[in-house]
């Protein structure tokens, strides 16, 4: 495989992320001997498929509104502004700035968006390939992976624990399971 050439089955063309069936999950470590698990909503995004990994790019939006853990209070606590401020952070977002393989995988480097604060990152991605769906529609899969610093988008929250240590973490992994859509 050349540097830039598009994995099998995917095609040039604009591709809408499906919101209904992709999901971006998170994991992070409780008072040091436990995590906490959540998801944030994919409201929009766009893979847009050049024709070849070098003129193509990804673009997507979350709402930290949607924030759920399972559990209502810390999920309001989550979006107050001790963390995330939704009031007057809003959403969060993703422009891609390059893609490139790497082995059976390919790296997608971008701009991440959280809290107002953008820094570039790295999502580990994996092409899960294409299928047609019982409605005609041609459909691309993807899961995408990367850890964040929470202090580094300026969520500094926490609480110190009696035995030591800190409540929250700092490292934040992400995971993104991801379905789009052959625009037509």
């Amino acid at each position: 495989m050349s540097t830039t050439t598009l994995p099998a089955g995917l095609v040039p063309g604009t591709w809408a992320i499906d919101a209904s069936h992709s999901e971006a999950s998170f994991t992070v470590r409780h008072a040091g001997i436990s995590k906490v698990r959540g998801t944030v909503t994919i409201t929009d995004g766009t893979l847009t498929v050049g024709e070849d990994l070098s003129t193509t790019s990804v673009t997507a939006t979350l709402d930290p509104a949607s924030i759920s853990t399972g559990d209502a209070n810390r999920d309001g606590h989550l979006k107050s502004a001790d963390f995330f401020d939704v009031e007057q952070f809003g959403a969060w977002s993703f422009t891609s700035t390059a893609v490139r393989p790497d082995g059976d995988a390919y790296v997608i480097v971008g701009d991440l968006t959280i809290h107002g604060v953008t820094k570039s990152v790295e999502l580990e991605t994996v092409f899960n390939g294409t299928a047609v769906d019982p409605f005609g529609n041609t459909r691309a899969g993807f899961e995408a992976t990367l850890t964040i610093s929470r202090k580094e988008f300026g969520l500094t929250w926490n609480a110190a624990l009696e035995a030591g240590g800190v409540l929250v973490a700092d490292k934040v992994r992400i995971d993104l399971d991801v379905s789009a859509i052959k625009q037509a």
